[in-house]
């Protein structure tokens, strides 16, 4: 499955960064500190749509494909490392967002 295959390849990524983490400060980053990057690089994706919209001043918008790819990253690498199935949580909230907001339509 196409899912399996993207989970997969974000983990081992994040495995290489833990190992990089190892090497260079002799511990891999909690899940926290993985929480806390989700946020950094999810901040920027904020900047860096305020600056492709002319709301704030920057030259870097053509990052803003890569920090958005990132942010998904991370959120892959968190669910995982809670035990959590990120496209069955992502699907779950699909089908409730449609129950709730789309189904009602149709009325």
């Amino acid at each position: 499955m196409l899912e399996d295959k993207t989970t997969e390849r974000a983990m081992a990524i994040r495995k290489a960064y833990h190992q990089l983490e190892e090497t260079y400060h002799a511990a891999s980053w909690s899940i926290e500190e993985d929480a806390l990057a989700f946020l950094t690089d999810a901040a920027l994706v904020g900047r860096l749509v305020m600056s492709q919209e002319n709301r704030w001043p920057s030259k870097s918008e053509e990052q803003l494909p890569h920090k958005i790819a990132e942010s998904f990253w991370w959120l892959i690498v968190l669910a995982k490392r809670m035990d959590i199935a990120p496209h069955q949580a992502l699907d779950t909230f699909l089908k409730e967002k449609e129950a709730l907001l789309l189904d009602k339509k149709s009325d």
